[in-house]
């Protein structure tokens, strides 16, 4: 049952990814959202929205791995995936907030 519920993260995780691949979905990402229409001139959406995408693919490998932590019973797999996860999404989150790499 619990894998299902990891192959539904991964799915999610996917379709997100191809939504932001395509520049789809820019509303979803947290700051951009909220900023003001001043600030969202400034920025490069569709670039913002290419990085999104590829963060999202990034992601669901990682949280694959975890899933398959749950199919093959290892908790190795599990720390690994989980370990993945976590660098990426560090990573992810100082890349995207510095350096201003989606200003226009």
């Amino acid at each position: 049952m619990l894998f299902i519920v990891h192959l539904i993260c991964v799915v999610v995780f996917v379709l997100l990814g191809i939504a932001f691949w395509n520049g789809k979905g820019a509303f979803l990402i947290a700051g951009y959202n909220t900023s003001s229409r001043e600030e969202k001139e400034k920025t490069d959406e569709k670039k913002l929205c290419r990085f999104m995408g590829k963060f999202m693919f990034v992601l669901a490998a990682g949280w694959l791995i975890v899933a398959s932590g749950e199919i093959f019973k290892s908790m190795a797999l599990l720390w690994i995936g989980l370990g993945f996860f976590m660098v990426i999404m560090i990573a992810g989150i100082v890349y995207a907030n510095t350096g201003n790499r989606f200003k226009r």
